[in-house]
């Protein structure tokens, strides 16, 4: 009678606590798991991100314009820059709204474990299922800004624009996965370091708009030339702003094969980050 009530005591068991793993020990299973408790932070981070503001999700759509129109009077009126003949208002809003996905998802990643170290001393779950969240839930408001942008370019379109969209459209959720892995993989990295090196916290915006004018987000790959050109090609965000515009609008001076590279970048990425997270993760709470 004693073993088979210990046996069902075993049966009924949800968590098995375990020495010390491996580093290599990933467990990502458990994200399946707890994929209710992804899609919870997922609603979480969506609705409380404009909670108590005035305009509460219309942000979503007055940031992409208001700062598209500062790009356009500042970079295309004034300092005059190439747009490769397209409409200066859909250029600029097409890098903004492929930039600002990827520095979002860096930029929120990256502050993973010291912006929840209260929640993650009180309870366990898997630890990556937080940035994870945070990745899923900025696709809501990436698709909110890409019908601001359709909305434009339809408008455009109707002028007589001269823009010309084409198949490669049908690259859009490749484009989404590299914009989301880079974002997870660096923004998981840096969090993992913060853990120990705070400074690192205070450089990410920085850093984040200093990556931004290594991206052609306000210039086209075509004005480009010389010794600088191949450091512009090796930002793996290149060809996915190059590629965006090409697909949309019709115009870009790099080969869509170039996006094998950010494919392969992103794996690397991931994999690093992944690693690096799961090292931190048992210890975090003693330097945090």
């Amino acid at each position: 009678m004693e073993t088979e009530l210990k046996s069902t005591e075993q049966e009924n068991w949800s968590l098995v606590i375990r020495p010390q793993r491996a580093w290599w020990d990933l467990r990502l299973g458990e994200l399946w798991r707890y994929r209710d408790l992804v899609w919870l932070f997922v609603w979480r981070d969506f609705v409380a991100y404009y909670k108590q503001t005035i305009l509460g999700p219309l942000w979503y759509l007055v940031q992409p314009i208001m700062t598209t129109g500062v790009f356009t009077i500042i970079f295309g009126n004034i300092a005059k820059l190439s747009t490769d003949g397209l409409p200066p208002f859909l250029f600029y809003l097409a890098g903004n709204t492929v930039w600002t996905y990827f520095s979002a998802c860096l930029a929120s990643t990256s502050n993973t474990f010291t912006g929840n170290a209260g929640l993650f001393g009180k309870v366990y779950f898997p630890r990556l299922v937080m940035p994870l969240s945070i990745v899923i839930s900025q696709i809501i408001s990436f698709g909110i800004r890409m019908l601001v942008f359709l909305g434009f370019l339809f408008y455009f379109m109707s002028t007589g624009a001269d823009v010309h969209p084409n198949w490669w459209i049908l690259s859009l959720p490749v484009l989404l996965f590299i914009m989301a892995g880079l974002g997870l993989g660096m923004g998981i990295i840096i969090s993992s370091l913060t853990t120990k090196y705070r400074d690192l916290q205070q450089l990410v915006a920085f850093g984040v708009q200093l990556l931004m004018y290594g991206t052609p987000v306000i210039y086209p790959l075509s004005t480009i030339e010389g010794s600088w050109r191949w450091l512009i090609l090796a930002n793996p965000m290149t060809p996915v702003v190059e590629i965006f515009r090409f697909a949309f609008l019709g115009s870009s001076a790099m080969s869509p094969l170039y996006l094998i590279y950010s494919v392969a970048f992103v794996f690397f990425v991931l994999l690093v980050g992944v690693l690096v997270f799961n090292r931190v993760e048992t210890t975090f709470m003693d330097t945090v």
